[in-house]
């Protein structure tokens, strides 16, 4: 019998919120379910620039890259976070949008690297597993 053992090491999500928005209520509730799923959570706060958030997830090691757009500027700012992220090497980091995403748009950015978006009326629980599964795979037992 092979035995598979599961990484143990918490999970480590960057949480931002690129350009101007400044609404971060949303971003403030993904990141306190993450950390409660045992994720280790770096929120950056609001207004944060691409190479801001490119640095910081750099510095942070993380494996999660979150953003959360309300603005509508998601098609302006996630190619330059993206290009940024390749740059840097970090193509292994698992990328997911959350925010005001028309249905029109959702193929360019999973063109452009981005792994998952969730819109309004995503739970915290379907992130939180999307995250789990995209970074470590589904629990072997």
């Amino acid at each position: 019998m092979v035995s598979m053992v599961q990484d143990s090491r918490p999970v480590r999500v960057l949480v931002a919120k690129p350009g101007l928005d400044g609404h971060d209520r949303g971003a403030k509730v993904i990141a306190r379910a993450l950390r409660d799923a045992g994720m280790e959570v770096i929120y950056t706060g609001i207004r944060q620039t691409p190479q801001m958030i490119v640095q910081a997830a750099a510095q942070e090691d993380v494996e999660v890259l979150g953003l959360s757009i309300l603005s509508g500027a998601h098609m302006e700012l996630l190619p330059e976070i993206m290009r940024l992220l390749r740059e840097q090497g970090m193509d292994d980091v698992l990328v997911v949008l959350g925010g005001i995403v028309p249905e029109e748009d959702r193929q360019p950015l999973a063109e452009m690297g981005v792994n998952a978006v969730f819109g309004p009326g995503a739970s915290t629980q379907q992130i939180v597993d999307y995250i789990r599964n995209g970074v470590r795979g589904p629990a072997a037992f």
